[in-house]
């Protein structure tokens, strides 16, 4: 096969190779192009997988940041010019023809088969969404450039060294081209019908408020970062000087210009607030559910399926409702549990301080159930005051792979009575041990996989590994409350509930306010939890499906496992075959556990 070259600006991010995730455009380029990994002579496929990682992250410089990687980039921002994004696509599927046209996999070992298998996948699930690649929202309270941006130098960029902070001044003056091309983007997008619903564009206009002001989050960031360099004090003072000179010439400006055009747009800003509403809406909606469930299920099965699943976790419910003593009905319960004040914390600290305590007992537990270990640490931090009013609830960050950057678990502590005792436990489960915590660290360092399986990922298997952890914890002998063992099974409800209310607001057309008012009527959670909760699944739809379909797989594998093998069942092992392989499709999960039965079984 001959040797090919695209020509490329820097490229986004794609969702299941690169973990920086879409991000901007930067005012300095990288090389201009990026060549097609063709493999040498008697070239293995891992060295092919290698030779593509090399040409991807080269077209990522925060691409590489997430990996811990800093070199000549380290100051620059990924360009999201959709030139960028069609070369980076190009780039992935000419990658996918060449292994295909090179490789055969009846004649690879075991695991390059699997990554073979896996590597295609993934070029086909990006080949179905790129059509929709202009449908994302650009600025939104949950994945919004606006906060993205500077969260990533708050908690990507790091600075050991007066070059690496001076790094970290390039990508604050680059802020400024960065923003004003989102915002032309933005604004085209806008006259074709895409952008979000009205009510969004409160929460970004606070978000590039609090930004604005001259001593924000990122310049105390780089003030701090930079105070605990080795280095004179006449140095540090002139970095965090070249900093604030860069926001108030580049950064502060853009933002600026950023609100603006928020606020333009917010005034012709559509009511509805489904995707059926935008160009081919129905069509993208069904390839979102493709893409994070990894199944062919349709938007009226998932919505079924929730249904029943809201029915038998009730049920569940009310037996530890009669075993509480509460007299009333379930709505009721959880209306007492809403309102109640012994169910909140009052301060942030005894929250925190809670979560440590559970996380360390869990980690103490963790070596009966589980024979591969994290060895990266886990650290628990709240979200950053600048966007604590419009992040998600709680999300994980992986760490880097040369251990200079712990796994993350971020908890918004912006409102107490949105984070009930009651799930505490749950919740720390799902994002830190035995949930994503120990499955994206262990993944990160699976160092035998090529690079594509060890950075990327299969919603459904990470966050379904989540929704499974909350309940293995019970297994493990955790949730000795009935209350927190209601929290539990609150956030098992939550995640059947959003299979109804994501197919209802975009398949079914369901208004924000209706799908408000079907999570009141069935959860335990607070007025804030649950306003803030529809208004993700509206602007990110579908991938809140996938947790409990991914979820509900692994159980039903485990359980299959457990009869199958009987005494000869080995938990450890079993979790082994789940992790080990690094994210998977459902459908190859099932494979690989059936496979690993009949081994057992011979």
């Amino acid at each position: 096969m001959s040797h090919r070259r695209i020509a490329a600006s820097l490229s986004t991010c794609l969702i299941a190779l690169v973990v920086a995730g879409c991000a901007p455009v930067a005012a300095e380029r990288a090389p201009a192009s990026a060549s097609i990994p063709v493999p040498p002579a008697g070239a293995g496929l891992a060295d092919f997988f290698e030779q593509y990682d090399a040409a991807q992250l080269s077209l990522s410089p925060q691409g590489k940041a997430y990996r811990g990687i800093r070199d000549q980039d380290y100051g620059r921002w990924n360009d999201v010019g959709d030139e960028a994004e069609v070369a980076s696509h190009k780039l992935q599927q000419a990658t996918a023809e060449a292994m295909r046209a090179s490789f055969d996999p009846r004649t690879l070992s075991p695991d390059d088969a699997l990554s073979f298998e896996l590597f295609n996948a993934q070029a086909e699930r990006a080949d179905r969404l790129f059509a929709f690649r202009v449908h994302a929202y650009i600025f939104d309270q949950m994945n919004g450039a606006q906060s993205r941006l500077p969260a990533f130098l708050i908690n990507i960029h790091r600075v050991s060294n007066a070059v690496e902070a001076q790094a970290y001044v390039d990508r604050i003056r680059g802020l400024g081209p960065v923003l004003d091309a989102l915002s032309a983007q933005s604004a085209a997008r806008a006259q074709k019908g895409i952008q979000p619903p009205k009510w969004v564009y409160a929460y970004v206009i606070s978000d590039i408020e609090n930004l604005m002001k001259p001593d924000n989050a990122v310049i105390e960031d780089i003030a701090t970062k930079v105070g605990k360099l080795d280095a004179p004090a006449a140095d540090k003072a002139r970095l965090v000087d070249a900093a604030r000179a860069a926001w108030t010439e580049s950064a502060g400006p853009a933002y600026g210009r950023l609100l603006a055009e928020m606020k333009r747009q917010q005034a012709d800003a559509p009511t509805a607030d489904g995707i059926w509403r935008l160009p081919d809406g129905a069509a993208y909606y069904q390839a979102l559910l493709a893409n994070y469930t990894t199944t062919d299920m349709s938007a009226a099965e998932i919505h079924d399926l929730g249904l029943r699943e809201v029915a038998r976790i009730h049920g569940e419910m009310k037996a530890i409702m009669a075993k509480v003593g509460f007299k009333g009905t379930l709505p009721q319960f959880f209306e007492h549990l809403r309102t109640s004040p012994q169910y909140y914390h009052t301060t942030r600290e005894a929250y925190l301080a809670d979560v440590a305590t559970r996380v360390a007992a869990m980690e103490a537990r963790l070596p009966a159930f589980f024979n591969t270990l994290p060895k990266a640490h886990l650290q628990v931090k709240a979200v950053e005051a600048f966007r604590e009013k419009s992040a998600g609830k709680a999300f994980y960050q992986s760490p880097s792979p040369d251990g200079s950057r712990p796994g993350t678990y971020y908890v918004n502590l912006y409102d107490l009575r949105d984070m009930s005792k009651t799930e505490l436990e749950a919740l720390a489960y799902h994002e830190g041990v035995p949930g994503h915590h120990l499955q994206r660290a262990v993944q990160t360092e699976l160092t035998g996989l090529p690079p594509f399986r060890r950075f990327g990922g299969f919603t459904a298997y990470t966050e379904g590994w989540g929704l499974y952890s909350e309940e293995l914890a019970k297994d493990m002998g955790f949730y000795t409350d009935p209350y927190s063992d209601f929290g539990r099974l609150g956030m098992e409800l939550w995640r059947a509930c959003r299979l109804v209310v994501d197919t209802g607001i975009h398949d079914k057309r369901w208004s924000r306010e209706q799908a408000i008012r079907y999570l009141k009527d069935n959860t335990p959670n607070p007025d804030g939890d649950i306003e803030k909760a529809i208004e993700r699944y509206i602007v990110y739809p579908g991938q809140a499906t996938a947790y409990l379909i991914g979820k509900l797989k692994i159980m039903e594998l485990r359980t299959r496992a457990q009869a199958a093998l009987g005494e000869r069942f080995d938990i450890r092992a079993f979790h082994d075959v789940v992790l080990q392989s690094g994210p998977v499709p459902l459908d190859v999960m099932e494979r690989r556990v059936d496979a690993w039965i009949a081994h057992e079984s011979a």
